[in-house]
């Protein structure tokens, strides 16, 4: 299929789009409550939405249900595999930053050792501090899992990690957790403990007197009804584990579990009713509400007395019991698309519940994406005193009666924990990382934010030619970010970061991106931002493609649902294409029917190859003129990456997201004809979704793939992939560069949960 140009040019006009840009030249180290602020503002109406629906669909993309964390496994045990191979001689080498933090999923403080406090990170394993949140380190084995859900420590030190996050957001529901795990000596090491099927997890509680009863809170799986899910009780330390409160049907899930301190046979559970397709969400049901046992689990009522009804708009509930007045509770309920529906209280166990009326603060911190929280706590020694998790932290001094928020830490809150040792000490855990309070908490009182914590989500790296030490990248949750300008890693764009490059002539001149394609340019090295010209489409992915011609890096192509061209480093641009996709809503209702890669022949700069989220790929040799489809012999999945080789215009690779379910698609495939035929060159390679491919600039026979489960490399453009290096975890692998230091080629790999790494 052929498409000419030239009859919908200047019809185009019509649909030229500015895309607006929000800028930000503050530093992460001072400027985290502007940076919180901007970031809320931008994200807007999507939130933690559009990262939950980019991840989603690409890596389900045909396939209307899939169970991913099956798939992740195997690909997982494949890798480590790989890996296990003699021969492999280099050591990847960990770059941080480590002053900027990413999302945080839980924390738990030490019962017995000052100081020590641990953290769970969305994707970037169990981390542990022993200089009270001052400064982290990894304690979780690279090998598991890095997904966490939740975390408990029992009375005498042990504990407990529940991998897969709860939240479905920002790429949690793609990288699902493998069960229990338990460490007995502060996250050394760590032994499985079952509940494998369970995906997802959302809380642990641990019986006040007895350290080997454990309730956990299993959501399951999001995008498969049925399998393990529902509320888990041991009462061996995690040997053992029974089932003790089943959804009410296939799709609902525990979420949320509280047992009264004064009562260990009085357990409280949240249960939440919802499911994921790429083509939408519901995420509530019949099956949301909160129930309570009176006999240690074994039965079990719907809690009623004010509280919401049973029905099909009920979305995701919280909990929480107050430690010095265990007759007091409050609960938290969202909506099926996320909007708040209401606060209440008890005074009587959950007998009785009152709707409390004052709640705008709380209403407002839910935005509306409600699913995303569901989170309550009440201080330990003050009843009265409670916190609820949203965009901003929201604090009461009254049970509820008023409200004030904090405006001094990153946005989007999840996790607390009380220091047992130390009077006033609390740490607070968010999408920007661990803070530290020395009063009580005060949501309105001084936060100290953690300077060494590197479990960041990047989705792109960009490498300077001139200084391989100049490093840019995007950050979900904390914008755009670079490695130069001051003492520290910095910002240089707010929003989720994306898209990132550095001209490779001269690297003053650098560009950034957030969601959805509101990009922006520098030409003095980020210290300032200017939004790119206006670009003409109908639509744009979450991360929108970005790139230079590689002979003559003034020449820029930007990818909406049409590819537009730049000629004076996006001041000004161009339409170039149609609709490359096969429209709104893609095949069968999804994904977005844009553009996702974009590649140029150094050779002949006229030919560019673009890929789309819906399964085609296409050629044009005279610069938009006129373009062919080359998807035949390619399966229908999302394209992710294109590269062609520097010598040759007609030599070229693309990879696919997805997993195979049982069919015979594949992975990296190879043409030589401009492509008109396709070689599958997947080989060995982990059955997993593959982010990048990179060519080395020094050897163009050596093929790097960036995945889901690490970096593979290919030496004979056949089917043979090994590890390039040593040391690095079994962490999502989002992008890669590789950079010609004169003698060695160094490659740089931006991961989805651990920063960035290294390897000569």
């Amino acid at each position: 299929m052929s498409f000419s140009s030239a009859r919908w040019r200047s019809a185009s006009l019509a649909l030229l789009l500015a895309v607006s840009t929000v800028l930000l030249s503050v530093s992460v180290e001072s400027g985290e409550e502007e940076a919180g602020e901007a970031e809320e503002a931008l994200e807007g109406i999507a939130g933690p939405a559009g990262a939950d629906d980019w991840f989603a669909a690409q890596r389900v993309f045909p396939f209307g249900s899939l169970d991913v964390g099956e798939m992740q496994d195997r690909a997982r045990v494949t890798a480590a595999n790989l890996h296990a191979a003699p021969g492999i001689q280099a050591a990847w080498q960990p770059l941080g930053p480590a002053n900027i933090g990413g999302r945080i999923t839980d924390l738990v403080a030490h019962p017995t050792q000052a100081n020590t406090v641990f953290a769970g990170a969305a994707t970037g394993g169990v981390w542990r501090s022993t200089d009270a949140g001052a400064t982290f380190t990894s304690v979780w084995n690279p090998s598991l899992s890095p997904s966490i859900g939740a975390l408990a420590i029992t009375g005498n030190g042990t504990l407990y990690a529940g991998t897969g996050e709860g939240n479905p957001g920002g790429g949690s529901v793609t990288f699902p957790g493998a069960g229990m795990f338990r460490s007995t000596d502060n996250g050394a090491n760590w032994q499985s403990l079952g509940l494998s099927g369970t995906d997802r997890i959302g809380r642990i509680a641990v019986d006040p007197g007895n350290a080997n009863r454990l309730f956990v809170a299993a959501a399951g799986n999001l995008f498969v009804p049925g399998g393990q899910r529902g509320l888990y009780r041991t009462t061996d330390g995690g040997t053992t584990w029974q089932l003790v409160l089943a959804g009410a049907n296939g799709t609902t899930g525990a979420i949320d579990v509280a047992v009264a301190p004064n009562n260990p046979n009085r357990i409280y559970a949240a249960m939440w009713d919802h499911k994921r397709q790429p083509n939408g969400r519901v995420y509530g049901g019949v099956g949301s509400g909160i129930y309570r046992s009176t006999d240690g689990g074994t039965t079990w009522t719907r809690l009623a007395g004010g509280l919401p009804a049973a029905g099909t708009n009920l979305g995701r509930m919280g909990l929480a019991v107050a430690r010095s007045d265990p007759n007091r509770l409050y609960a938290i309920a969202s909506d099926t698309s996320g909007d708040f529906v209401g606060f209440w209280t008890s005074t009587n166990g959950g007998d009785t519940w009152t709707r409390l009326t004052n709640t705008s603060a709380v209403s407002s911190a839910q935005s509306t994406f409600g699913w995303w929280f569901g989170r309550i706590w009440v201080d330990p020694a003050n009843a009265s005193r409670v916190w609820v998790a949203g965009t901003s932290l929201v604090e009461s001094l009254d049970a509820g009666a008023n409200w004030r928020r904090s405006t001094a830490v990153h946005a989007d809150q999840h996790a607390m924990a009380w220091d047992p040792l130390t009077s006033g000490r609390v740490y607070l855990g968010d999408d920007g990382g661990v803070y530290r309070s020395s009063s009580g908490g005060s949501a309105t009182g001084t936060w100290t934010k953690s300077t060494s914590q590197a479990h960041l989500q990047f989705y792109t790296v960009a490498v300077s030619k001139q200084d391989n030490s100049r490093i840019s990248g995007g950050l979900q949750d904390n914008g755009s970010v670079r490695s130069w300008g001051a003492t520290n890693w910095n910002s240089i764009l707010g929003g989720d970061g994306l898209q990132n490059l550095i001209d490779p002539t001269d690297q003053n001149k650098v560009y950034a991106c957030s969601q959805n394609g509101s990009c922006s340019r520098s030409t003095n090295g980020g210290s300032t931002m200017t939004g790119f010209g206006a670009t003409t489409s109908d639509r744009r992915n979450w991360l929108t493609p970005v790139v230079f011609d590689p002979a003559n890096p003034a020449v820029m192509y930007y990818g909406g649902n049409r590819l537009n061209r730049s000629t004076n480093s996006a001041q000004s641009w161009t339409v170039i294409s149609p609709d490359l996709s096969h429209g709104p809503g893609g095949v069968d209702g999804f994904p977005f029917g844009t553009i996702t890669t974009i590649a140029i022949a150094r050779t002949n700069p006229a030919t560019i190859y673009a890929g789309t989220d819906d399964g085609r790929l296409w050629i044009t040799r005279n610069t938009g003129s006129t373009w062919t489809e080359i998807t035949t012999g390619l399966p229908t999945r999302w394209m992710t990456r294109v590269t062609v080789d520097p010598t040759d215009a007609n030599l070229a690779y693309v990879a696919v997201s997805g997993f195979r379910n049982g069919d015979p698609a594949a992975h990296v495939f190879r043409t030589t004809n401009g492509g008109s035929s396709w070689q599958d060159i997947s080989g060995n390679l982990p059955d997993a979704p593959v982010n990048d491919l990179v060519l080395d600039p020094r050897n163009r026979t050596r093929l790097y793939a960036a995945t889901d489960v690490g970096v593979f490399l290919s030496t004979d453009n056949e089917t043979t992939w090994t590890p390039p290096g040593t040391g690095l975890p079994l962490v999502p692998i989002s992008d890669l560069d590789a950079t010609d230091t004169g003698t060695t080629t160094l490659l740089t790999a931006a991961t989805y949960g651990l920063g960035m790494y290294r390897l000569n």
